[in-house]
Parts: C-alpha cells; sequence; structure tokens
C-alpha cells in the first residue's frame, strides 16, 4: 500500500443527543481533550516524588520477579478464579504492617477500590454522608450502593454533625478525603474523629493525595496524626505518590472478607499483572529506605507558600500544605488563557474547567514534587503575578 495515499473509512455518526452534550461543552469552553506528552517543567502530574519515572524501581521489580522465579506472564483472571498469584500476599502484609492495619486488599485502581467499597459495603437501610468535593469514583459508588446518601458542604464539621443527629437510629458512613484532589486541602481529621465516635459511625477516608506525601515515609496523613487506628476503612491509591497502578483498601480482616465476597469491582476484573505487584511492592521499599525524595518534597512545599506571601498571590489560592496547589481564577475562558501563557514560557500547569469544579470555581492546578527546583517555583508564580495582577 502507498504510504501516501488515504484509507477511506465508513464511519457512524454519534446519536443526536450525544452530539448536543458535545456542542453544550464546546460552547462552554470545557470541552476536554486528551493531553499530549511535552517536555515541560512539570507542575501538573501526580507524581510527587517521581517514583513513576524511577527507572531503579522498574528494574528492582523485574529483578524480584527473576530473583523469586515467579512467571511474568502467568495465568490471568480473577483473583478468585487464576489471578491470585503468590506475589499479592507478600504485598499486601507488607502494605498492611507499612500503614499499621490488620489487612489490605489490592483493586486495580482507586476507581475499582471506590466503586468496590461503596457500592457494597453500606446496605438498604444504612446512611452515607459525605462531603460534597468528594471524588467522583466515591460519588459512583455511592449512586450504585442501595443506601440513603446526603453530602455535607465542604469540611463543614458542624454541617455534618446536625446530619448525624437526624440519623442516630441507623448505621452510618462518614466519608471524606485527607487531602482533596482539586483543593488541596484537608478536613479537620481529629475533629471529624471525636464527632465519629461520639456518633458511633463509621468513617472511611481516601488517602490517595496523602500517601507519599504526609509522614515521615509517606504513609499518609491519618498515621501522621496517629488516627489511622480511628477509622473503619482507608483508600490508599498507588497512581499518585506511589508511581505505579492499583490501590488498596486498609481494614480489618472481616472487612477484607466482605469485600472479596461482595465487591463486584474486585471480583469481576482480571487481577494485576505480577510485575504491577511487585512494582507495588519495591515502591513500598523504597518508601521505608529512601526519605530523601519525601524531605525535598516537604522544603518544596513550605518554599511555594513562601513565595506566595512574597508575591501577594495568597489570597488567589486555596489554603494548602500540601504537594496541590490551587490558584482560584473564575471563568472557563479566563483560566484556559493564563495556562496557555504558562505553559508557552515552558510550565507545565493545568487548568480545571467547570462542570469539574463548580462555575466561577475554575482554578489553576499546580502539582508540587521533589524533582522542582526553587528556581522553578519561584519562576512561574513570578509569572503567574504577572499574568494576573
Amino acid at each position: 500500500m502507498n504510504p501516501n495515499s488515504f484509507l477511506i473509512f465508513a464511519v457512524m455518526k454519534l446519536p443526536k443527543s450525544l452530539q448536543e452534550k458535545l456542542q453544550q461543552r464546546k460552547a462552554a469552553n470545557a470541552l476536554r481533550k486528551l493531553p499530549v506528552a511535552n517536555s515541560l517543567v512539570d507542575f501538573a502530574s501526580n507524581d510527587y516524588i517521581g517514583f513513576a519515572q524511577n527507572e531503579t524501581i522498574f528494574n528492582e521489580a523485574h529483578q524480584f520477579l527473576v530473583d523469586h522465579n515467579i512467571k511474568i506472564n502467568g495465568a490471568t483472571g480473577s483473583r478468585l478464579l487464576s489471578g491470585n498469584h503468590e506475589l499479592y500476599q507478600k504485598t499486601e502484609q507488607f502494605i498492611a504492617n507499612f500503614h499499621q492495619s490488620e489487612t489490605a486488599l489490592i483493586f486495580n485502581s482507586g476507581y475499582d477500590a471506590n466503586i468496590g467499597f461503596f457500592s457494597s459495603v453500606p446496605q438498604r437501610t444504612d446512611v452515607i454522608l459525605f462531603d460534597e468535593l468528594c471524588h467522583a469514583s466515591i460519588r459512583d459508588g455511592i449512586q450504585m450502593s442501595h443506601a440513603k446518601s446526603y453530602k455535607f458542604p465542604h469540611n463543614d464539621l458542624e454541617a455534618l454533625e446536625k446530619l448525624l443527629q437526624k440519623f442516630n437510629t441507623t448505621t452510618i458512613y462518614i466519608v471524606t478525603e485527607s487531602v482533596f484532589s482539586m483543593d488541596g486541602d484537608s478536613p479537620n481529621l481529629e475533629e471529624l474523629v471525636r464527632i465519629t465516635e461520639k456518633h458511633h459511625a463509621y468513617l472511611v477516608i481516601d488517602e490517595a493525595h496523602s500517601l507519599g506525601v504526609f509522614g515521615e515515609k509517606g504513609e499518609g496523613l491519618l498515621q501522621n496524626l496517629n488516627l489511622h487506628d480511628k477509622v473503619f476503612a482507608r483508600i490508599m491509591t498507588f497512581g499518585k505518590g506511589l508511581g505505579c497502578h492499583g490501590a488498596a483498601i486498609l481494614g480489618s480482616q472481616e472487612l477484607k472478607s466482605y469485600l472479596v465476597n461482595f465487591a463486584r469491582s474486585f471480583i469481576y476484573t482480571t487481577g494485576l499483572s505480577p510485575h504491577s505487584v511487585a512494582t507495588i511492592f519495591v515502591a513500598y521499599q523504597h518508601l521505608t529506605a529512601d526519605e530523601k525524595a519525601l524531605i525535598t518534597l516537604k522544603n518544596n512545599i513550605v518554599y511555594f507558600n513562601q513565595e506566595k506571601l512574597r508575591l501577594g498571590l495568597k489570597p488567589l489560592f486555596v489554603y494548602s500544605k500540601s504537594a496541590i496547589q490551587c490558584a482560584i481564577i473564575p471563568g472557563n475562558s479566563t483560566v484556559k488563557d493564563i495556562a496557555s501563557q504558562l505553559q508557552q514560557k515552558g510550565f507545565d500547569v493545568k487548568p480545571i474547567l467547570s462542570p469539574t469544579v463548580p462555575e466561577g470555581q475554575e482554578r489553576l492546578r499546580f502539582c508540587l514534587h521533589s524533582y522542582n527546583s526553587e528556581t522553578e517555583i519561584s519562576n512561574v508564580l513570578e509569572l503567574l503575578s504577572t499574568f494576573v495582577f
């Protein structure tokens, strides 16, 4: 075939209703497109401590399989059939010990973990109370549940307690995140635990953006505050700070047994490959052995906040001591324009548009990393100040 010739395919058009939804997105300047790889300075990825680009971790994962004679191309399938290779047990035990939990159960992703938990654990007569800014995976799981659910205003624990007082005769699950993905802020976890215990509720916390960021070894915010044993379930996602695929739900042996029996996103899916599980295992070992990247990340978070103050940018930003820093710049067109200007200057900063965030709360989302330099942080914030003032 001539490489310069064009192939012609018969293409079926979308139904009219779907075309209209796309047009609505375009009209709101909110149409999502897949980003392309670039060589810009990274202020966009969730690879907080650089594990995703760590060749040593990748190579050690492969060598681990070789040393332990584990077949890389072993049998695949649901873990309840042929996919439960021996490395799963070793890795889950290591994760449980690292997080001071009785057990850990690995899922293929944080989305799968949240779907599996919330669609199966809360029952028809139960009540779920969740923060209004909880991640889409949590809300999707809640929608699949038979339990009644009610949202409370973001981090508003007084509003939460008023809701709790209405439902004092049933099982209640309280759901939030230790670090919110689109804001970078955290609830008052000490007060939240107090309220939960007072009302005999079950507390469930997603720590996706806390793992690899908080704690002496990146254990997460709950362990850093010594509150981990006050929580019914913790969801740890590996695709952020750990830089690899998968997630784990931490909790009791009874909870693990229940999820193995009733969490459909666990039961009816192919388990992770041996190499994927080995990468999780090796990445956790690196958290325990090398604190340099975590210390550098923490220093960069402090420096970023100092530079916000120096440049008069602090009022634009959501209060955050995490690796996620968000400047509120209302309007999809405005925030996209400023993001484009920063990208043209060499910095990969992404705009977060409505409807991902509420209209009027559009923002620039800066993700900080151990491999960002202080010079890069100063330069990108100095550019931002010239674009917004």
